[in-house]
């Protein structure tokens, strides 16, 4: 079957976020209280959904995990949009690619999944957009791409996850979807690219 949906990831395909993403779950610990994020959360951080951060970060201090969930549920991520970076040539990529394939965005965001959209103004250049809250598991398990693949009525061969992250690898290898990946898990995918633009030519080889 031919490829007819391509899904993306957010962070670290996307966007280059990592100072975005640490930089918040870092207000939110100082609200709480906390001290900042050791650098294994750090990494955790661009791959986990918030909440299966803070409960394994406080998995032994339930009343520290209740008071940051709380200050995470109520913190503004506004003021951290402007530290993500759109990867290089970003909105002509999706562009062309919208011209052959249907576009969907799966990440473990939460609240902030339709924020990063229109923040960002790539609203029109995806048709659907799942997060953490719009399923009952976040990545590695594969409820987001099962959603998608439900939501456009596909089947599963019929479309392609892009990631950066183990998780997002687990999540497509659960799914039995097929899967492309950038960055540094680029080089433990069988389908894989260094950036963006060599999506069009990945997919139409498909």
């Amino acid at each position: 079957m031919a490829i007819r949906l391509v899904i993306f990831d957010c962070d670290g395909v996307l966007f280059h976020s990592d100072r975005a993403n640490v930089a918040f779950y870092n207000a939110v610990l100082r609200e709480a209280g906390e001290p900042p994020l050791e650098p294994d959360a750090e990494i955790a951080a661009h791959a986990l959904a918030s909440s299966e951060l803070y409960k394994n970060y406080f998995a032994d201090r339930p009343e520290v995990l209740e008071r940051v969930r709380q200050v995470s549920r109520g913190l503004d991520y506004g003021p951290f949009y402007p530290l993500m970076e759109p990867r290089e040539g970003l909105y002509d990529i999706l562009k062309a690619l919208r011209a052959d394939y249907r576009t969907a965005m799966a990440t473990n965001r939460s609240k902030t999944v339709h924020g990063v959209l229109n923040h960002f103004e790539l609203a029109p250049l995806f048709d659907l957009a799942v997060g953490a809250l719009d399923v009952e598991r976040p990545k590695p398990h594969p409820d987001m791409l099962i959603h998608c693949l439900d939501h456009f009525g596909l089947d599963v061969a019929e479309a392609v996850y892009v990631g950066d992250q183990p998780t997002d690898a687990e999540s497509a290898r659960a799914a039995g979807m097929r899967f492309i990946g950038i960055g540094p898990i680029a080089d433990r995918s069988e389908l894989r690219i260094t950036e963006l633009d060599e999506l069009g030519p990945v997919l139409r080889s498909l």
